[in-house]
């Protein structure tokens, strides 16, 4: 490990399993998705299922070589039936227990998967669950991290998805006027405030991202947490120096009322 470590110039990053449902995933994600995967470790072991005699995967087919993805067949034996998902489950299981992995990745917006999810994570796994915004709120729940792949899709199809419409990001009006996430910010800012009110916006993070795993500033048309915040009108904002580089560190305290 120590050699290991010195060639890498850090410690080695944790080694992740990508099991793609292409029955119910978009091939115009994956290069965002990939970018998305590496942020949290490395894809060792990339895998997509369905049954690739079936013309309905056409478009997945020029992606797996380009992203070195591993297609496994699945015959759909009976109508109605998804085999895939079943074919998925098994190869999770035989991963868990024969390969040396820290991670799982279940791309698909099927609530078959939320058991899997869960006897990972009893394992000591974490789990990214990667769908669309219709995937059912167990399976979502039954992740640690969950992330819409609406927010993943190619910018040339973002754009045609959106024809002429504004493209700015929501604004404090609409931040204050979604009451569930407002109440969740002013909450994660409380358990992770000091005794003058002033908490620090990683630890903020972490809390929201342990109360819902699929919270994602991007949902609301941010690309951080800060930039929400910010925009959101709920909190006063301090920026310091960092006692360990020359960056500067976020804190945030709840306006009061009157401010």
């Amino acid at each position: 490990m120590k050699n290991e470590q010195n060639q890498l110039g850090h410690q080695a990053q944790p080694k992740l399993a990508v099991l793609v449902d292409a029955d119910n995933t978009q091939a115009s994600i994956i290069e965002g998705l990939l970018a998305e995967i590496a942020k949290y470790g490395i894809a060792s072991v990339k895998r997509i299922y369905g049954d690739w005699t079936n013309t309905n995967l056409r478009s997945w087919k020029d992606k797996l070589l380009e992203f070195a993805i591993q297609p496994m067949q699945q015959f759909s034996f009976t109508t109605g039936k998804n085999s895939t998902d079943s074919a998925m489950i098994i190869d999770a299981m035989d991963l868990l227990y024969t390969e040396s992995l820290d991670g799982f990745c279940i791309v698909s917006s099927d609530s078959d998967f939320t058991r899997l999810a869960v006897r990972l994570r009893e394992d000591g796994k974490q789990v990214l669950g990667f769908g669309q915004r219709k995937t059912p709120k167990p399976f979502v729940a039954a992740c640690d991290k969950f992330v819409y792949t609406e927010i993943l899709r190619e910018p040339e199809e973002e754009r045609e998805g959106r024809g002429d419409r504004e493209t700015a990001p929501r604004g404090s009006l609409d931040m204050k006027g979604d009451r569930r996430m407002s109440s969740l910010l002013i909450s994660a800012v409380e358990e992770a405030a000091d005794e003058f009110g002033w908490a620090y916006l990683g630890a903020v993070g972490t809390y929201i991202a342990n109360r819902l795993p699929e919270f994602d500033p991007r949902n609301y048309g941010y690309r951080k947490l800060g930039d929400l915040i910010k925009s959101s009108g709920l909190f006063e904002i301090d920026e310091r120096a960092s006692p360990t580089d020359q960056g500067k560190q976020i804190y945030i305290r709840t306006k009061a009322k009157g401010r």
